[in-house]
C-alpha cells in the first residue's frame, strides 16, 4: 500500500513536470488532482470513480458563482478597455511631458506609466506587453541605450501584479481567507517604493553613465499642453480607483464596476471628440479578450480546487506544517527559503498559477511556525498575529513573484520585452534589468526587516 504522503510528493513532482512541459496550468492541476486521487483509492475501477467526478459540476459552479471572484473579470475588462482606448499612450505621453526635462526622464515616465497602467490592468505580463508597445518606439527614436530602455520596461511591467487593484492579490486573499480590501491597502506603500526605486535606478544609471540616455529634449509647448490635457482625466480615473480602494470608500467589486464604466465612457467620448479612443470594434475586442482571459482564470481556479482536494487527502500540507513547527529552524529563515523558492518558480511559471499551487503549502506552515491558529502579537514567532502575518506574507510573496519575472535565465517579462524590441538580444535585456533586480532585492530586505511598512495603511484605515 502506497503511503499517502509519498503519493502527494510524487503528485507535486508530476505537476511541476507537466508545467515545465508547457501543459496549460488548469489542465495540469486537474490531471494531477484526479489521477492522484485515483492512486490514493488504490486504482479502483473507473465506474466506482464516477461519483467523485460528478461532484465537479457543483465545484465548478461554486467557483464561478463566488461573489468575491466576480471582481476578477471586471478588473480584466477594465485593463483591456483601457488598452483599446489608448489610455496607456495618453498616460505615457503625459508623464513624458512632465519628466522629459530630466536626463533619463522618458525612461522614468515609462516606469511611472507602467505603475499607473498596472492599477487598472492587474497583470504584469499584460502591463509589460502594453507599455512595451507604447514606450519602446519612443525610447528608440530618442536614442536611449537598448539596455536602459528594455530593462526599465521589463522591470516596470512587474508593477502590474502588485499595485492595486491586482488579480493576484484577490486570489491570494481568497486562498488565505483574508480581506481583499486590506491586501489592496497593504500594497500601496510597497508599490510606491517600487516605482520610486526604479526611477532612482534610472537616475543613478544615467548619472554614472550619461551615454545610456540622450541629452534632455523637452516637448514643444503645444505638444506638451495637449499631452498634459489628455493626462488629467486618465489620472483622475486611475486615482479615483486607487484612492477609493485605499480609503475604503468602496469595496473591490464596486470599484472595478466604476472603473469599467468610467473608462468606457471616457474612451467613447474621446472617440467622438478627437476620432481616437474607444470604438465599437475595440469594445468588442476587449469583451472577447476578457471572456478568454476570465475563462482561463476560472479554469485555473477550478483546477486548484481539484488539486487542493487531492493534497488534503494525502496529508502533505499538514505534514509540512508539523515538520516546520518541530524542526527547530528559525521562522525567519524558513520564510526566506520560501521567498527564494518563489523567485525560482517565478522564472518559468505564471504568477497566478504559482500562487495557487504554492501558497496552500506555505501558509499553513507559517501559521504553525507563528504559534498556531491562536497566536497573538505577544507570543507569535514573527511578532504579529495571523491576520497581520497573512497581509505581510502576501505582499512579500507577490514582490518575489515579480522578481522571478525578471530573473535570469527565464524571466517571462524579459522574453516579452525582447520580442517587442527590434534588433535587441535577450542578453542585452537581461543586462539592462540587473540594476532594477538589485533594487527589488533591497526592497524585499527592507520589508522583511520593517513589516510596519506593509501593515501601516491597513492598520491606519482600519482604526
Amino acid at each position: 500500500m502506497l503511503d499517502p504522503i509519498t503519493v502527494g510528493v510524487l503528485g507535486l513532482a508530476v505537476l511541476f513536470l507537466l508545467l515545465i512541459l508547457r501543459m496549460p496550468v488548469g489542465i495540469a492541476m486537474i490531471v494531477v488532482g484526479i489521477g492522484g486521487t485515483w492512486v490514493l483509492s488504490l486504482f479502483v475501477p473507473f465506474v466506482r470513480f464516477v461519483p467523485y467526478i460528478r461532484q465537479f459540476k457543483s465545484l465548478l459552479w461554486e467557483n464561478v458563482a463566488n461573489y468575491d471572484l466576480s471582481v476578477v473579470p471586471l478588473f480584466v475588462l477594465m485593463g483591456y478597455i483601457a488598452a483599446e482606448a489608448r489610455l496607456s499612450s495618453d498616460l505615457f505621453k503625459g508623464l513624458e511631458a512632465l519628466l522629459s526635462r530630466l536626463r533619463g526622464g522618458v525612461a522614468m515616465a515609462a516606469v511611472a506609466a507602467c505603475g499607473g497602467f498596472g492599477a487598472v490592468c492587474g497583470s504584469s505580463l499584460a502591463t509589460a506587453a502594453t507599455m512595451g508597445k507604447v514606450a519602446l518606439p519612443e525610447l528608440r527614436k530618442l536614442g536611449y541605450d537598448p539596455r536602459l530602455a528594455s530593462g526599465a520596461l521589463a522591470a516596470g511591467g512587474t508593477l502590474g501584479i502588485l499595485i492595486p487593484p491586482s488579480v493576484a492579490l484577490v486570489i491570494y486573499a481568497i486562498i488565505v481567507e483574508g480581506s481583499i480590501l486590506k491586501m489592496f491597502q497593504a500594497a500601496v506603500i510597497p508599490g510606491m517604493m517600487a516605482v520610486l526605486g526604479f526611477i532612482l535606478v534610472i537616475a543613478v544609471s544615467v548619472k554614472l553613465n550619461p551615454s545610456l540616455a540622450p541629452e534632455p529634449k523637452p516637448m514643444e509647448r503645444a505638444e506638451r499642453r495637449v499631452a498634459l490635457r489628455r493626462l488629467i482625466p486618465v489620472l483622475a480615473i486611475f486615482g479615483s480607483i486607487i484612492l477609493g480602494l485605499g480609503f475604503g470608500l468602496f469595496t473591490p467589486t464596486p470599484a472595478a464596476s466604476i472603473g469599467v464604466f468610467a473608462i468606457t465612457v471616457y474612451g467613447l467620448v474621446l472617440r467622438w471628440v478627437t476620432g481616437e479612443g474607444l470604438g465599437l470594434a475595440g469594445l468588442v475586442r476587449a469583451v472577447r479578450s476578457t471572456a478568454i482571459t476570465a475563462g482561463m482564470i476560472y479554469l485555473i481556479l477550478f483546477g486548484a480546487e481539484v488539486l487542493k482536494g487531492f493534497f488534503t487527502r494525502t496529508g502533505l500540507p499538514q505534514a509540512l506544517s508539523e515538520w516546520a513547527a518541530t524542526s527547530g529552524l528559525d521562522p525567519m529563515l524558513v520564510l526566506v527559503i520560501m521567498l527564494v523558492i518563489f523567485v525560482v518558480l517565478g522564472c518559468f511559471m505564471e504568477s497566478l498559477a504559482m500562487i495557487l499551487v504554492v501558497v496552500p503549502f506555505f501558509w499553513p506552515t507559517l501559521i504553525a511556525l507563528n504559534g498556531g491558529d491562536f497566536a497573538t502579537a505577544d507570543t507569535a514567532a514573527f511578532g504579529m498575529d495571523n491576520d497581520s502575518l497573512k497581509i505581510w506574507f502576501g505582499i512579500l510573496a507577490l514582490i518575489v513573484v515579480e522578481l522571478g519575472l525578471i530573473t535570469p535565465p527565464v524571466g517571462l517579462n524579459v522574453f516579452i520585452i525582447a520580442s517587442l524590441a527590434q534588433n535587441t538580444r535577450m542578453a542585452t535585456v537581461f543586462r539592462g534589468v540587473m540594476p532594477f533586480l538589485g533594487a527589488e532585492v533591497i526592497r524585499v530586505a527592507i520589508l522583511l526587516m520593517i513589516p510596519a511598512l506593509t501593515l501601516l495603511v491597513p492598520r491606519w484605515l482600519g482604526g
